[in-house]
């Protein structure tokens, strides 16, 4: 099993549990992956069930990419690189727009062996764009091209983890000691 950031391995799929509360919210996703290269959503599609809640998703490793295809500002891109928090921000919004989906989930970073653009090995950020708005997680991961991109997926999983809310007849259930399944 793959570890995160802290290299600590986590107790459970962080992909089941996500795609699990997406079902029970009747919500979908759909991801924008670059330095991931897949590996976000490979990592999803392996849930039983998935297909209830993922729409698709996009690589975008090329950086030309990122505008024409996930719809990134051409000047935000020039002006900062691909490798930014608003930059994520608008891959995680572009794919949940383009997908139709509720949420957007978005990796971009480098993941080495070499710096990229004056950015470090092991910069990566994070992003998820829902109905209430976007959230960036900037991480700086210590470790080798397979660590860091394995690393970020995990912490792209728990971002999106954090940013779901459950419905509030779904608390009030498990207030009641119904539980969820």
């Amino acid at each position: 099993m793959d570890t995160d950031a802290s290299n600590q391995r986590p107790a459970s799929s962080p992909a089941a549990a996500v795609v699990h509360r997406l079902h029970e919210c009747g919500e979908t996703l759909a991801t924008v992956e670059s330095l991931t290269g897949g590996l976000l959503a490979a990592a999803i599609v392996e849930i039983a069930g998935v297909s209830s809640i993922y729409r698709g998703g996009m690589v975008v490793y090329a950086t030309e990419l990122k505008a024409t295809l996930a719809g990134v500002p051409e000047d935000l891109l020039a002006e900062r690189g691909p490798v930014d928090p608003d930059v994520a921000a608008a891959l995680a919004e572009g794919g949940r727009q383009r997908c139709g989906a509720d949420w957007g989930l978005a990796t971009t970073g480098v993941a080495g062996p070499e710096p990229q653009d004056d950015k470090p090995v092991g910069l990566v950020y994070v992003a998820v764009a829902g109905p209430d708005g976007t959230e960036v997680r900037r991480l700086d991961l210590k470790g080798g091209r397979d660590h860091i991109r394995s690393a970020a997926v995990i912490e792209a999983l728990r971002l999106l983890a954090d940013c779901i809310q459950l419905p509030a007849d779904a608390d009030a259930a498990e207030a009641a000691g119904a539980g969820r399944r």
